[in-house]
Parts: C-alpha cells; structure tokens; sequence
C-alpha cells in the first residue's frame, strides 16, 4: 500500500483564479508606472527649459540681446556670418557647450562667403545630439537621423516667433534682436520657448538651424524658420514648402492644443507629448505648465508688445 502524499499541482479553477488576480495586478500597475514615466519626462523637459531660459538671459548680459531666430542677408550683399544658423546653436557657450560653439565658429570661417550649415563636415553639431535640447517623451530625439538628404539631430523646444511668422512680435523671430526693453507687455507674460515635437518624416525640428517654411511675400524667398527653431502661437501655413502633404493642411491660423506625431498638420502649433498641455519658458527666465485650456490666451501671451496683456494661468 502506497503512503499518502501533499498534492502537488493546482486545480484548473485555481490556475484560473491566480491567472485573473495577476491580470488584475498589471491592469492596475500598468498606468501608475505609465503615469509616473510621464512625470519624470515632464520634470526633465521642466530643466531643460529651465536652463535654456538661463542660457537666453546670459546671451541678452552678453550681447545686450536676445538672439535671432535664424538671421539671413540676401545677394547682392554678402551672407550673415552666421547665415541660418538657429538661436538654440547661437546660446552654445551659455549651455556649457563652448567646445561645439569653436567647432561651429571654425566651420563658419572654412566656408568664406558660402556659409552653410547644412553641411557636415564642417558642421559636425548638426548631427550631434543634444540632451538639453530633447524631450525624454520621444525617442526619436535621442539619435540623428537621415532625414531631407542628411544626418541632423532634432528638439522638442521651439522659440515662438509671436501671433506667426508674419508678425515678428515674439521673443525669438527672424533676423531680429529683442532687448528686454522692448518686451512692454511684461516677461512674466510673455512666451519666449515652447514645446513642440518633429514631425512625423523629421522634415522639421532640427535645432542646429532651420530653414521652415520659405516666405515669398518678403520680396527674395526667405527661410523663416517656422516650424523648424520657431514657431507662432497662431501660426499659419503659408503652404510653400516641398512637403505635399504640408501643403494639403489648412491655411490656418492654428491654436494651441493635443497633436499627435502622425498627423503632419499638428506641426502647426504648440503641443507636447505631456498629458494635458505643453512646458513653457517665459521671458522672464520661468517654466510653467500650461494646459490646453489656456488656447484662447496663447496670442496675447506670444507678443512682446502687442498691448493685449494676459495674465498666464
């Protein structure tokens, strides 16, 4: 006669039970650590804005302005020493990056009157990637990637040029340079940066410098920046780029609100991949984040001196 033995196995209703209450257990970890992830990436993007508030208040003490958001000259005078270059490649010494910033400045001198920056060689930082300039959301940020015919590295911040890129009433516009003087409406009501993510086929977004949409009404095609270091609060698509499928989005004027990287036309306005609304810097050197109910105040807020004060929630 065999001895008695423990039974070692589980019934099908217990296998049942144990399945369930461990689906259960993942359905309710799933979104804490979901949500957690999305703090931490919010509270990244929140320091790096910081900074790069900082790194603009350093280059206004040193320059005695803001800098442009790209600035170009037209023939027949001779090119910007720094023609196309972006305002985020302009503020490298003041974000501990000099050594980029002489790689920059040399890759300037060996081109003489040329002067391009979409080129690398020599200009090695348009493919570098920079962890002060990317969101932790987006992986895309985190490598260069071939894209419009080269290497380039991208960002999630963009500076806002105003109401859109007609108007030049922002912080960070083409070919000007804001003193704090001009800044009438307050700094602590004005948006200086803002988050966006690159689109979709990475056409736009790229921080080392940025041509965006190319506006025929200045007189010579001017490469805006639009899109690519800049943006409007309201921004309009003036629907002149080689992108099809940009030129098949609405005119516009587009408002702040929830995009989604896949849909082209969300590159038009500010938007993050945060839950809610988007980081952003004022022009006094602070971050905040504003929720998407705050669309109705964002042209107000995008001017320097428009005289149409709001109160940043």
């Amino acid at each position: 006669m065999r001895p008695k033995t423990g039974r070692t196995a589980f019934t099908l209703i217990e296998l049942l039970v144990v399945i369930a209450i461990i689906a259960i257990l993942i359905g309710l970890l799933l979104p804490a650590v979901q949500k957690v992830r999305d703090a931490a990436a919010r509270t990244r993007c929140t320091n790096n804005m910081k900074q790069i508030g900082i790194a603009l208040h350093m280059h206004h003490d040193a320059e005695g302005h803001f800098p442009p958001a790209i600035k170009e000259t037209f023939a027949p005078a001779a090119r910007d020493p720094k023609q196309w270059l972006g305002w985020m490649a302009r503020i490298l010494p003041h974000i501990e990056q000099t050594t980029m910033h002489t790689n920059m400045e040399a890759a300037y001198a060996t081109q003489g009157d040329y002067r391009n920056p979409f080129e690398n060689p020599p200009h090695t930082g348009l493919a570098t990637v920079m962890n002060g300039y990317k969101c932790a959301a987006d992986g895309r940020q985190y490598q260069a990637t071939y894209a419009g015919g080269i290497t380039v590295a991208f960002t999630g911040y963009l500076g806002i040029s105003g109401r859109d890129l007609r108007s030049r009433d922002g912080m960070l516009c083409w070919n000007d340079t804001v003193r704090f003087a001009d800044v009438t409406d307050g700094t602590s009501n004005t948006l200086m940066v803002g988050e966006r993510p690159p689109s979709y086929d990475l056409v736009f977004g790229w921080w080392y410098a940025g041509a965006g949409q190319w506006d025929p009404a200045y007189g010579p095609i001017r490469n805006t920046g639009s899109l690519d270091v800049t943006l409007g609060a309201s921004e309009i698509n003036i629907r002149n780029t080689v992108n099809v499928e940009m030129n098949a989005c609405p005119v516009g004027p587009f408002a702040f609100g929830p995009g989604d990287i896949n849909k082209i036309c969300d590159q038009f306005h500010f938007w993050s991949l945060h839950t809610g609304g988007s980081n952003f810097t004022f022009a006094d050197g602070s971050v905040r984040f504003l929720t998407y109910g705050a669309a109705s105040i964002m042209p107000a807020l995008s001017t320097r001196n428009g005289g149409d004060l709001a109160n940043a929630p």
